[in-house]
């Protein structure tokens, strides 16, 4: 019997020439990247809270803190299960044109509305664009071989952060330079959001998915995925449609399977560090994001537009998280042992920039606070990405990132519910920042405590002496079995061990090569 690894090898991949659907694949993934690009070209975004304080609104401070804002977390969470479950089994497309529709729906309500509950729709409409955000990240997988993954997620995320780039610096010359009214700007992010809804009117739909739609391979010859080889389903009827069990078997439900599969796979310590950092940094995270318009409001309030420099902040952040995720990759330690002290760093000097943003009556040192906030945890996502991914299927990475950012979700609403609600605590957009230190500082002190352990345990194994050489005859004895295992050629030269980290790393990414190269999914 053949280990199906050997069998690849031998077996030239389907999806190198005979696919119909990857001959043109090159126009497919540029035309992408460029829907993905415009998608982001809204130069007014950055300018929406100085825009609903302003002459144009003339909301107050605290309907937008405590009554407009609180409504995307909570709208977020109604929506991004739904969205997730119907980006997979729709095919990508036509949730990439909901969003379209949706980015357009909140430019018009940002408009032409004029009350506090158009404003809490137009929060609804743009949780709906963050859940569909899965659809366009996850449509280029469709579109490529396994072997070109890596690359075209490269590609895909780098058209949109220069788009999120070029639409700040965009915004923030049109305000500065051009001395054009907010509203204005906000007419010509409309006008970008409608031709991005005409490009994704013509993308092409792709056959198949992850979860849903997974039968349509199996159909052009290729091999099942890394999951249906794990936990082969039962045969089905001959009259049942592909891709779909019965509703009385729901045990072997793709997404039941791979939540029971994700269960074993939890007891890695790796996996459970960075997915518990993901959920409460995350959300700490989105919570600043959320809100830190509001502050620099608070801190330098509008009173001549051309003054406002909130475009410019935020292309400094995505430039310098850009960089800091880049750099992420050339990192080399043993994060077996290392993993808690670096998080535990990051977060620290993430506590320090969100008390000086609480604390400083600088607008100027609230922006490079948040620029430099903005890159600490832009350099950890990388890191947190593939310490998730190396030992898992790109199913089950897919339903753990899924499972990570709706945990994270919950606890950002729960977290808005209690601090920013009116119908709670409705405390002021300076006193919640200090809620957010505090707890980015109770973080610090956790994941420092936890990093001490795991340096003195690796210490106090140190110091124990090596083991006792065996007796005589069971030393002989296992030589013998070692020249056994090495076979006729005779001894080599003995190789320095690696170090547990690096070869658990290589062992995992070793056998999801050997897994996804029989795939012809995409």
């Amino acid at each position: 019997m053949v280990p199906s690894g050997q069998v690849a090898e031998k077996q030239e991949p389907p999806e190198l020439g005979r696919h119909p659907e990857l001959k043109s694949w090159r126009c497919l993934v540029f035309y992408l990247c460029f829907y993905g690009f415009m998608a982001q070209m809204r130069p007014g975004e950055s300018f929406i809270t100085p825009y609903l304080l302003g002459s144009d609104k003339n909301f107050t401070q605290e309907q937008v803190t405590n009554e407009i804002t609180p409504v995307l977390s909570y709208s977020y969470l109604a929506v991004l299960v739904p969205v997730f479950l119907l980006t997979d089994y729709l095919r990508y497309k036509p949730v990439l044109v909901l969003q379209g529709l949706s980015y357009i729906s909140v430019w018009l309500l940002l408009l032409l509305g004029d009350s506090v509950l158009h404003m809490q729709f137009m929060e609804l409409f743009y949780s709906l664009t963050m859940a569909a955000r899965i659809a366009y990240s996850s449509y280029v997988f469709s579109l490529v071989c396994p072997a070109r993954y890596q690359r075209m997620a490269g590609y895909s995320r780098t058209a949109v952060l220069l788009g999120v780039f070029a639409s700040s610096v965009l915004g923030q010359l049109l305000v500065t330079v051009g001395r054009v009214p907010f509203s204005t700007v906000n007419y010509i992010s409309l006008g970008f959001l409608t031709f991005s809804l005409v490009l994704a009117l013509f993308l092409k739909r792709p056959k198949r998915s992850l979860f849903f739609n997974r039968a349509a391979p199996a159909r052009h010859g290729a091999s099942p995925s890394e999951l249906d080889r794990m936990n082969p389903a039962p045969s089905q009827p001959a009259d049942a449609k592909p891709g779909r069990a019965p509703l009385g078997a729901w045990r072997d439900w793709t997404l039941v399977r791979m939540l029971r599969e994700l269960g074993d796979h939890l007891r890695l310590p790796q996996l459970r560090l960075w997915s518990l950092w993901w959920v409460f940094n995350s959300a700490a995270y989105y919570l600043i994001v959320y809100y830190v318009h509001i502050l620099w409001n608070v801190v330098h309030p509008t009173t001549d537009a051309s003054s406002v420099y909130n475009g410019g902040a935020d292309a400094a952040s995505t430039l310098l998280g850009a960089i800091t995720s880049f750099s992420a990759g050339f990192v080399k330690i043993r994060w077996a042992l290392w993993s808690k002290l670096v998080i535990a760093g990051v977060t620290a000097v993430q506590a320090a920039l969100v008390f000086l943003m609480y604390s400083t009556s600088s607008i100027w040192l609230c922006y490079v606070a948040f620029v430099l906030f903005r890159g600490a945890y832009q350099f950890l996502v990388p890191i947190a990405t593939f310490q998730i991914a190396s030992s898992l299927s790109k199913e089950l990475c897919a339903l753990v990132f899924g499972v990570n950012t709706f945990f994270a979700t919950i606890l950002k609403t729960i977290v808005i519910l209690i601090v920013a609600d009116k119908r709670c605590l409705g405390l002021p957009v300076r006193s919640q920042f200090l809620v957010y230190f505090v707890y980015f500082l109770v973080l610090f002190v956790v994941y420092l405590s936890a990093a001490m352990l795991v340096i003195l345990r690796h210490l106090r194994e140190g110091r124990h002496p090596p083991p006792a050489l065996p007796p005589p005859q069971e030393e002989k004895a296992e030589q013998v079995l070692s020249l056994q295992d090495r076979g006729l050629s005779g001894p080599k030269p003995e190789a320095p061990a690696p170090a547990l980290e690096d070869s658990v790393w290589t062992a995992g990414l070793a056998s999801r090569e050997q897994n996804q190269q029989p795939e012809a999914k995409a």
